[in-house]
């Protein structure tokens, strides 16, 4: 492809890429931290009914027994007989339940819902949105609602709720900064390092999670948790700046000039200054003649279904972010059932990622995109079905399974991120990246949603999250390799490399024709009379002839 020439002219990956590619990822640090804050902001802190209002344990000290015990006269236990109700009281003080050798049937003892509101254990949060707002009992669905907001800004929710809008905003300018950040890595990154770069990034994530569990551990306040993840994001927004755009992307708008004066940048910085003299606009045309000719068009999200390559990935990429983000978030988002600290397996579900991301690098590397999307999909759902199978009471076998299973969602994340990159041409890209993101966020949205679900019947959320993933990976068997590809630029490039049918084929049905082109005997001319085999043959002229 010819600017993958340029890019390897100006010095492939240099000290720009270095450069570049690290500036952007610094902010992943803190994207994990307001993906996963929920755990933290709306963590469930233990809770009881408050107790009648002429009682409290203060007033009850003068009983030689700790406050569990005294707490049996008001509070009757659950169904698993283990813990006390957290949303029941007695209607009147069973004092004798405190006996030793008490025997009474507390099945038969009358009780009411918590009339005077709840009382919340401050030792592992001092302050969240659960404990602030009583988001428990009848109002649990609201805490799942907030990740939902955040997640893909159920507005009506939002609007009603207006307390919980800024996590709708949040959840928009994360999603730009990943989109953004995604196409303008993969774009200036030469072919035979997106492999390594694209894995090596995923891991500002990793250290990110790893972060927020500390950061929630010393402040332990939902506000303050809040305001210390969002803070530096205005240092990131100052350094932005410093950019550069996308060199295809300009030349495919027909801004040359401003792509040749960034080619020009990056030669620079990559020590390259003998290049600035020799890359002319002529050069530059001469290289991307096929892009430009491609680019006379304007796209939208039907050019991603149009044709029958596009179609196919669509399809199947719109399938398999989805399913990855919904059982990625299904398994993240509910760290507190495992009965471990929360800021213990927070560490621990971060930790996993860096053998499952490198596990990926490898497969990515040597087994191709296809091959690795898929297994990762595979051993994520078999593993989330095996847990089903461990009784409760198993809780470190449980455990360990969650972790294996949210390591291969997350391998599958780090695939699919640059595989997606790779397979959508630069002029549609940042379109592509837009829908398929979409269907992910939809995936994270319904994944909350689901845990509501352990109430009909426990093992039914695994159930969804495991056969959503075994959908993900049959659709994932369908997308085209892309291991050491070049980079697509337009959709002709798809149709010719991944479609089964020329480019010819398909503009003869009139589906990738674009103005200023038109057909004579059998060949693609453009307004100026020139075939797009002399195009090619005019690269010649360009940096391969210098």
């Amino acid at each position: 492809m010819g600017f993958a020439d340029l890019l390897d002219e100006v010095g492939g990956f240099g000290r720009y890429q270095w450069l570049h590619v690290t500036l952007i990822s610094l902010p992943g640090l803190l994207m994990a931290s307001q993906n996963l804050l929920n755990n933290f902001v709306s963590g469930i802190p233990t809770h009881h009914c408050t107790l009648l209002a002429n009682q409290s344990l203060y007033n009850l000290s003068h009983y030689q027994m700790d406050e569990k015990q005294l707490l049996k006269a008001f509070i009757p236990p659950d169904s698993s007989g283990n813990r006390l109700d957290r949303c029941r009281r007695y209607v009147e003080p069973q004092w004798q339940l405190l006996a030793a050798n008490s025997s009474a049937n507390v099945s038969q003892l009358q009780t009411e819902g918590c009339m005077d509101g709840w009382t919340f254990d401050r030792s592992e949060f001092y302050a969240t949105t659960v404990s602030e707002w009583d988001l428990v009992c009848s109002l649990r669905p609201l805490k799942q609602m907030i990740q939902t907001i955040y997640m893909g800004g159920v507005l009506t929710g939002a609007i009603i709720y207006g307390g919980l809008s800024d996590r709708f905003l949040s959840g928009m300018a994360v999603s730009g900064v990943i989109l953004n950040g995604v196409s303008l890595k993969v774009e200036w990154i030469p072919t035979k390092a997106r492999t390594l770069v694209g894995t090596l990034t995923s891991f500002f994530f990793t250290f990110g999670q790893m972060i927020l569990a500390g950061l929630a551990y010393w402040l332990r306040d939902w506000r303050k948790l809040q305001v210390i993840t969002s803070a530096p994001h205005l240092l990131f927004f100052a350094y932005s700046w410093w950019y550069s755009e996308s060199a295809r992307w300009l030349v495919l708008k027909q801004r040359s000039e401003e792509a040749l004066k960034t080619l020009h940048r990056v030669a620079r910085i990559n020590g390259k200054p003998e290049i600035i003299d020799k890359l002319t606009l002529e050069v530059l045309h001469s290289h991307m003649n096929k892009e430009i000719e491609s680019s006379r068009s304007s796209f939208t999200m039907y050019d991603l279904l149009r044709t029958r390559g596009m179609r196919r990935i669509s399809i199947c990429l719109i399938a398999v972010w989805f399913s990855t983000s919904f059982a990625y978030y299904g398994l993240a988002m509910d760290l507190q059932k495992f009965g471990v600290s929360i800021y213990l397996m927070q560490i621990i579900f971060a930790a996993v990622d860096f053998p499952a991301k490198l596990l990926a690098l490898g497969m990515l590397s040597y087994l191709g995109r296809r091959v690795s999307q898929a297994v990762c999909l595979f051993l994520s759902a078999l593993i989330i079905f095996a847990n089903i199978l461990v009784p409760a009471d198993m809780q470190t076998l449980r455990t360990t399974l969650a972790c294996l299973g949210k390591g291969f969602t997350s391998a599958s994340f780090t695939t699919v991120y640059l595989y997606t990159g790779e397979l959508y041409p630069t002029i549609i890209r940042q379109t592509g990246m837009g829908l398929v993101s979409t269907m992910a966020r939809i995936g994270s949205m319904a994944a909350p949603a689901v845990l509501i679900l352990d109430e009909v019947l426990p093992a039914l959320p695994s159930v969804v999250y495991g056969g959503a993933a075994v959908l993900a990976g049959g659709f994932a068997c369908f997308l085209p390799e892309t291991l050491n590809v070049p980079l697509p630029d337009t959709i002709e490039d798809v149709e010719e490399k991944w479609s089964g049918r020329s480019a010819t084929h398909q503009q003869k049905e009139g589906i990738c024709l674009k103005e200023g082109v038109a057909f004579e005997d059998d060949q693609v001319v453009s307004k100026d009379s020139m075939t797009l085999k002399e195009l090619k043959e005019a690269e010649g002229t360009g940096l391969n002839a210098l």
